[in-house]
């Protein structure tokens, strides 16, 4: 989750009971600050400490998150599980991205959109930009590609098309009305992948609470990680946080939270969502929003399965503590 642009239009009096509810949060959630004493178990890391690959953060690209700022303890998670998280800055080129296995985006913008969160929302990249990551994905590179909400779905979608993931630059909402909301294996929301089964039992993924994002449709086979439920929808405003009963909407039914796909030797993970990836604390009473909520116990595991997927991780916890003691 994201929150609103600064200069957000005042609330209206005839906005449903769940928008209103979402909305008069949303002037504390403006305080997101990233949660330093936030700490989750790494039982079992797949390298040790600073041996992993690189994993590249993008911070070029006016980032709502990035990994000195919101995404920070994101980026302390992967590098207690052995990764080398490292911030990229300016536009993408093919020498920067072959030091590293994987990139990282998250809630990229274009530099107009900034304090403009209304249509038209321009692309956060540009065209050779597209290309370089698109064709360092192809020859083997991996890209988790994270747009949330309004305006950050449209900000990414070129960058998503090149890889057949149409994002919706909406707010996504469930059945309940809800857009903040879990999705469970048990409901079949959330699907069997390595992203959510982990290397065994005790990194298996059982829920994912999500908090407030968008969902995307492919035009691509892909593996699918998080769905939303019959009955959701996906609100598509004028300006981000404003809504009224002549918003345009479309049913979100089966439409996607999260995917996974592979493009020629490489590897992509697409998700709608980025508060549910990192920790955070909101407004003045510092309420956890993420991966600390009280709400996402397993959260963290998903952040971890996804990078070691990306990375091409393989061998389970228990081969990985005999090769360490073998001091390989």
């Amino acid at each position: 989750m994201s929150v609103s642009a600064p200069r957000r239009p005042a609330l209206r009096p005839w906005f449903t009971a769940a928008l209103l509810t979402i909305l008069i949060a949303t002037p504390a959630l403006a305080q997101q600050v990233p949660d330093t004493a936030f700490s989750p178990p790494v039982p079992s890391p797949a390298f040790a400490p600073g041996a992993g690959p690189v994993v590249l953060i993008d911070e070029g690209h006016f980032n709502f998150h990035t990994l000195g700022g919101r995404f920070a303890p994101f980026a302390r998670l992967v590098a207690r599980d052995g990764f080398v998280p490292r911030p990229h800055a300016g536009p993408f080129t093919r020498a920067a991205l072959d030091t590293a296995r994987v990139l990282v985006i998250s809630n990229a913008l274009a530099e107009r959109n900034l304090e403009a969160w209304h249509l038209p929302v321009s692309p956060a990249f540009d065209t050779s930009e597209v290309r370089i990551v698109e064709g360092w994905v192809r020859d083997g590179g991996s890209l988790l590609l994270v747009a949330d909400h309004m305006p950050f779905g449209g900000a990414a979608e070129d960058l998503a098309a090149a890889f057949g993931v149409l994002l919706s630059n909406g707010f996504a909402q469930d059945a309940a009305g809800q857009m903040n909301f879990m999705l469970r294996r048990g409901d079949r929301s959330l699907h069997a992948h390595p992203v959510t089964d982990g290397r065994g039992p005790g990194e298996r993924v059982d829920s994912v609470m999500v908090f407030t994002g968008q969902a995307f449709r492919t035009a691509v086979p892909v593996d699918t990680l998080l769905v939303m439920e019959s009955g959701s929808l996906v609100l598509l405003p004028e300006v981000a946080w404003q809504f009224s009963p002549l918003t345009p909407q479309i049913r979100a039914d089966g439409m996607l939270v999260g995917a996974a796909l592979t493009h020629g030797r490489g590897r992509v993970v697409v998700f709608g969502e980025a508060a549910m990836l990192t920790a955070q604390l909101a407004g003045p009473q510092r309420v956890p929003v993420g991966m600390n909520s009280a709400e996402a116990p397993h959260n963290p595991r998903l952040v971890l399965n996804t990078v070691r997927w990306l990375a091409g991780v393989t061998g389970t916890p228990e081969a990985v503590s005999r090769e360490r003691r073998r001091g390989r």
